[in-house]
């Protein structure tokens, strides 16, 4: 009878084990997308325009979803610049950024909320993201003048995906700020128990996808970046068969830190060399 038990008793621990795994497994798939996302619908102060000459604007994404943003204008520009933000909050908490990078840079700039975030309609997903983002460039060559093909694509943490995918189609530049070379990749390291690069549907393939951009590129990453590896970073930048392209490293910088004044110095005289 003892011996019997014992048999019984780690089969049952087993199969309780693995329905649990298989549990938590699914779980983590139903609710893959809040994950993710972290949209915030509040501004951080206000949604009025952190320029003067800014307008709030609308346009819609590709299937109707109705989005937000700002265009930031400058007369004679040097620079036209798309930015993509993370996956937190919403374009406002990027309005001091914003003035920075326009005086910097000498750009017109367009900011905008992917879908789901700030005042845009709908809920966020890898495609309608990337659609997000390819209305955003449209209307921002519309407004601006310039061809999509000669407008700067920046794109920080979870933007850095959105603006490597944008690159395949041409632009002047693609900048990368503490970016990761995929979300699977991000998800390892914090589920390593799970088969996350088997399992997950959201993918940002920026490795894959910056492999195949041969346009000017800059990254930058901060060397202390508790949430995205610095190597991720290195390794986006020496994938890239690029010939013009610079990496910027911030020491002691952490994922959410602000970039320092020489990257915004650095960045510009990149630009500058590009034609």
């Amino acid at each position: 009878m003892l011996r019997t038990m014992q048999r019984i008793i780690p089969w049952r621990l087993l199969r309780f084990t693995a329905v649990a795994y298989l549990g938590v497994l699914l779980m983590l798939l139903f609710i893959e997308n809040r994950l993710i996302f972290f949209p915030s619908r509040n501004p951080r102060g206000t949604w009025n325009p952190p320029t003067a000459q800014g307008e709030q604007i609308t346009f819609s994404a590709s299937d109707g979803t109705k989005l937000s943003g700002w265009y930031l204008p400058r007369a004679r520009p040097r620079n036209v610049v798309l930015f993509a933000c993370g996956n937190g909050g919403n374009m406002s908490y990027w309005a001091d950024y914003f003035k920075t990078l326009q005086l910097q840079l000498d750009a017109t700039i367009l900011g905008f909320n992917y879908r789901g975030y700030g005042l845009s309609e709908g809920s966020p997903s890898e495609k309608g993201v990337l659609d997000d983002a390819r209305s955003a460039r449209r209307r921002l060559a519309e407004l601006s003048g310039v061809s999509e093909e000669r407008i700067v694509l920046i794109g920080r943490s979870l933007g850095g995906g959105v603006a490597c995918d944008l690159a395949l189609d041409g632009c002047r530049a693609l900048v990368v700020e503490s970016s990761f070379t995929s979300l699977p990749d991000v998800a390892a390291r914090i589920y390593p128990f799970l088969p996350v690069r088997t399992v997950m549907r959201t993918r940002f393939d920026s490795l894959s996808k910056i492999a195949a951009y041969q346009g000017p590129l800059f990254v930058s990453h901060g060397d202390a970046d508790e949430l995205v590896p610095y190597a991720m970073g290195r390794a986006l930048f020496e994938t890239a068969p690029a010939k013009k392209k610079q990496f910027f490293n911030i020491a002691d910088g952490g994922h959410n830190d602000p970039q320092p004044p020489s990257y915004f110095r650095e960045l510009a005289a990149f630009l500058d060399g590009v034609e």
